[in-house]
């Protein structure tokens, strides 16, 4: 069996209409190189935000579900959308490849300060801390979103539950990570993030034996990003690696 997934390393920004019209452009090339399965950043759609237009926001995501479908490409959309039980929840959303809605992932490992009480979104979104998992083109495919995988110390109060490793134990084959890190700089510790957030999608692609591909958000264009994009094999090794700046957009086939 084989899944050809396309990567979106695409600005994310809180203006609606930029996010649609870049996700646009990558559901474009997804079809013309007949991928299975598009992956986009966290926040794609909506932006990164709790407080989205909701109507614009759900006004987009029908325009680019449609036009995934008529393309006849599978979409793991990154966006936050509140659901019909009134909470707000940072997603991957999956469509098949005829449009049907699969479900979602929401982030599990929230962000948050180290302060008592934590600041950051992990006061603003809801999680729902079971995993699962979509059936792709007959690939089990799992899902994580930035710090699920990573577990930055820095980043989140919350103890890491290898959320990589039980996905595996699911019989997850291949794992789709949507990243929005943000702005980077070049101080010490920056730095440190960057290459710890490069050695765990490394190193827990190897450990679990699956194949990771991640996409971040490259806004603003004119910086790196903070974060690779591209594919891992479950050797740990990169067999595709995006740009490290600006809007790049790229497919893998995998065996």
């Amino acid at each position: 069996m084989t899944l050809r997934i396309a990567g979106a390393q695409i600005p994310v920004t809180n203006n609606v209409a930029d996010n649609q019209a870049a996700i646009g452009r990558a559901i474009d090339f997804a079809a013309a190189e007949r991928a299975d399965i598009l992956l986009t950043p966290e926040g794609s759609l909506s932006g990164y935000r709790p407080d989205f237009p909701e109507d614009q926001v759900a006004t987009a995501l029908d325009a680019v579900t449609r036009k995934a479908a008529t393309a006849g490409t599978a979409l793991a959309l990154g966006t936050c959308w509140r659901e019909a039980d009134g909470n707000c929840y940072n997603q991957i959303r999956f469509y098949d490849a005829g449009g049907a809605y699969l479900g979602f992932h929401s982030k599990i490992l929230l962000c948050g300060s180290m302060t008592d009480p934590p600041q950051g979104e992990i006061n603003h979104y809801h999680a729902v801390a079971e995993l699962r998992t979509f059936e792709i083109g007959s690939v089990c495919v799992g899902a994580l979103i930035c710090n699920d995988l990573w577990a930055n110390p820095c980043c989140t109060p919350m103890p890491d539950p290898h959320l990589s490793q039980q996905l595996t134990q699911m019989g997850a084959k291949v794992i789709l990570h949507a990243v929005n890190a943000g702005e980077g700089d070049f101080s010490h510790i920056s730095r440190c993030a960057s290459a710890y957030h490069e050695a765990n999608l490394q190193l827990r692609a190897a450990v679990g034996q699956v194949w990771v591909v991640t996409v971040d958000s490259c806004y603003p264009t004119d910086q790196p990003c903070s974060a690779p994009s591209g594919v891992i094999d479950p050797e740990g090794r990169w067999r595709l690696r995006a740009r490290p700046m600006g809007e790049d957009l790229f497919v893998y086939t995998i065996e």
